[in-house]
């Protein structure tokens, strides 16, 4: 991939890092809900969900996603289950101050909090036309792919790891601050809204013609 491709794709994966969405949303309530240091787990979840999605793309199951309507419908009905899934279970978590600076005691393993990325990315068939159609303006047919879809997802896994720390410190760093157990709970609805209307927005999401 030559310097210059590579750039222009480097600046467009900050945008697609930072605009809001789904993995927006669940970095900062991972990052409510755990505190940075666990909460950042979820972000190389949705790392790793790109690089699924990447894979697809790559070898042609993202194709096939797209033209096909059954595929399509089941991949994306079922991303918005789990997100409404997240939602509910968000809306109906317990109000857990962090004390003494601490992150906040859970049973939730690590493992758990890394699959909780990776489902929210990798079943999002919005992702998967997306990449379908950025992705193939930066790539050099005259080259070998491979390589280059490599250079891709790297860059993709990069910018996201950044900014989603971002997104987690900020939440974990607003819970800090939270002394009143009133307050968290009407946060946790809050973030439990915003998984529903992400799924809301997937449901309404449709194949390009």
């Amino acid at each position: 991939m030559e310097l210059s491709t590579w750039l222009a794709f480097f600046a467009a994966s900050w945008a697609i890092s930072i605009s809001p969405g789904a993995g927006a949303v669940a970095a900062m309530s991972a990052g409510l809900s755990h505190g940075f240091r666990r909460g950042y787990l979820t972000t190389l979840g949705l790392v790793l969900g790109i690089w699924t999605q990447m894979l697809v793309v790559s070898v042609g199951l993202g194709a096939l996603v797209t033209a096909s309507s059954t595929a399509f419908l089941v991949v994306k009905w079922a991303g918005v289950a789990y997100l409404v899934w997240l939602g509910i279970q968000q809306w109906r978590a317990p109000a857990r101050p962090l004390a003494n600076g601490d992150e906040a005691a859970t049973s939730r393993r690590p493992r758990d909090l890394i699959t909780r990325g990776w489902i929210i990315n990798a079943l999002n068939p919005k992702g998967t036309v997306f990449l379908l159609a950025v992705v193939p303006q930066f790539l050099d047919l005259t080259q070998p792919l491979g390589p280059q879809y490599l250079v891709i997802g790297l860059t993709l896994g990069f910018t996201d790891l950044v900014v989603m720390a971002g997104y987690t410190a900020l939440a974990a760093r607003l819970l800090r601050t939270l002394k009143s157990t009133a307050h968290i709970r009407a946060l946790n609805r809050v973030f439990g809204t915003l998984f529903v209307v992400a799924g809301g927005l997937l449901a309404m999401f449709k194949r390009s013609a």
